[in-house]
């Protein structure tokens, strides 16, 4: 707008319509905290004319709803772009909203979300801005050039143009009872867990079973993503093993990664705690092979490529309305991973498309959230009535994981006992009742499985994404004609 009007001498309206045209607003996530709102002071200090304009926006935009809702002052309120309390800022979600000509979320359920809660006002005003856009992966990265060994075998079986039409893996149904084709699955599955084991023997020195279950969960360190919930199990199963050595255990390898903003001290202690955890598993002489814990440091594109085709089972635990999609989930489903979570982002969608008998799915959906939230959460309730939980608990606080520090993780256990805005522990039963998999051990309908995740990830190839992007927002169509050939850069003078 400053550009249009200030420099090219355009006038507001013809200036408005170019703008809101240029741009759509992709929301990706519905944490407050990521919504973001600058203060006006600011922006003021740094970009005076901005917020002029932005000024202009709001007193333009208000007088329009108004005009649909002239008596109700808390909606002008609330959709105004600027807040007055308690400091005057700009909210620049709505300052999206307004100034684009699309808005989507990017999993059927974050859509819903946006429009039933986050955003509703607006889309009350303006219903046809909204759509979903339900996010993608690209196969050729996540199958074809991260898993050559998957991508030959399912080649082998349906040709090659899979890579530019996923949905062809739906062919690969036919095969479920075939027993050579499951064969050569998890031969597949049982060299790329052997390359794992390989990294993590070289740069962690654990040796860790590559027949065991490889238990992953991989993604930015945050409290809605619930790495405390795995945490706490490999807490549970580690006592257990230590109370019943001879008690039959399915041998599990737990892998977590991420990294965590830098100023975000929850989220620093709960990498802190995750390590001492796997350091006491890994270090228990009566543990031995049937279970070991790995922090799976610097968690990178190139090392995900490394990880996720090894992996047996995805964890997918937020909270249930917390995670817009998730895409991690998509490359895990892809690689022939079983997926545990939660009805949460782009996991209703898998659901959907490979059946609920295929992935394991616990806890609270959105609606029985929102329901606790009324009624009131008190963590005590579980810690009190959860023997297995209360212990995993006081173990922490306690300082038996961190000795040298035993005051280490007091503050993390106070937030989940008095302020844990993401449920841990309601949750907790429900999660420990399908972590236990009891058919983890029946390997031929593990692979099936595996199969159905493989076949039904087609719709979550990046290009239908991108594609609905193209049509339903952008209103162009591919161009398949050759491409000119890029031009040599221009010539430059050698430095002096």
């Amino acid at each position: 707008m400053r550009v249009l009007i200030d420099l090219e001498r355009i006038p507001w309206d013809e200036a408005w319509d170019i703008t809101i045209h240029t741009f759509a607003y992709t929301n990706h996530t519905v944490l407050p905290e990521a919504l973001e709102r600058w203060p006006v002071n600011l922006i003021g200090n740094l970009l005076p004319r901005h917020l002029e304009i932005i000024y202009e926006i709001n007193a333009r935009f208000l007088k329009e709803v108004k005009k649909r809702w002239p008596d109700d002052q808390d909606r002008i309120r609330r959709m105004s772009l600027i807040e007055e309390h308690p400091e005057k800022k700009i909210n620049m979600a709505h300052l999206s909203i307004v100034g684009s000509h699309a808005v989507n979320g990017v999993a059927a359920i974050h859509s819903e979300i946006l429009k039933k809660d986050i955003f509703k006002d607006f889309f009350e005003m303006t219903p046809q801005k909204f759509q979903n856009k339900t996010n993608g992966i690209t196969p050729r990265r996540w199958l074809l050039l991260c898993n050559p060994g998957l991508a030959d075998v399912i080649s082998e079986k349906i040709g090659t143009t899979w890579t530019k039409h996923l949905e062809e893996l739906q062919q690969l149904k036919h095969f479920i009872n075939d027993p050579a084709f499951l064969d050569a699955l998890d031969k597949v599955k049982e060299l790329n867990k052997i390359k794992l084991t390989n990294y993590v023997m070289q740069f962690y020195s654990i040796r860790i079973n590559p027949k065991s279950m490889f238990d992953i969960q991989v993604k930015r360190i945050h409290e809605y993503k619930r790495q405390v919930l795995n945490c706490l199990h490999i807490i549970a199963m580690y006592n257990r093993i230590r109370k019943h050595p001879d008690a039959p255990f399915v041998p599990r390898t737990v892998m977590i990664g991420g990294k965590a903003a830098p100023g975000y001290i929850t989220a620093k202690t709960i990498i802190k705690l995750i390590c001492s955890v796997a350091f006491t598993v890994n270090n228990d002489p009566n543990i031995g092979n049937k279970l070991k814990v790995i922090y799976l440091e610097n968690y990178r594109v190139t090392l995900a490529e490394l990880i996720i085709p090894a992996a047996d089972l995805s964890q997918q635990i937020s909270t249930a309305g917390t995670e817009a999609s998730g895409t991690g989930n998509m490359k895990f489903m892809m690689n022939g991973a079983l997926t545990i979570g939660t009805l949460d982002g782009a996991n209703i969608e898998m659901r959907e498309e490979m059946g609920a008998e295929n992935i394991f799915i616990f806890g609270m959906d959105v609606d029985q959230v929102e329901e606790l939230k009324n009624r009131g959460y008190n963590a005590w309730d579980y810690y009190n009535n959860i023997p297995e939980l209360r212990e995993a608990i006081d173990q922490i606080r306690d300082g038996y994981f961190c000795p040298k520090d035993p005051n280490a993780f007091k503050q993390l256990v106070n937030i989940l006992l008095h302020y844990d805005r993401f449920f841990v522990f309601a949750d907790y039963e429900s999660y420990m009742e399908f972590k236990t998999l009891k058919k983890s051990n029946q390997k031929e309908h593990w692979l099936k499985m595996a199969l159905m995740n493989i076949a039904c990830s087609g719709k979550f190839s990046s290009d239908r994404t991108i594609a609905e992007y193209a049509a339903h927002i952008w209103g162009v169509s591919p161009n398949y004609a050759r491409l000119p050939a890029p031009k040599p850069p221009p010539e430059t003078e050698p430095l002096k």
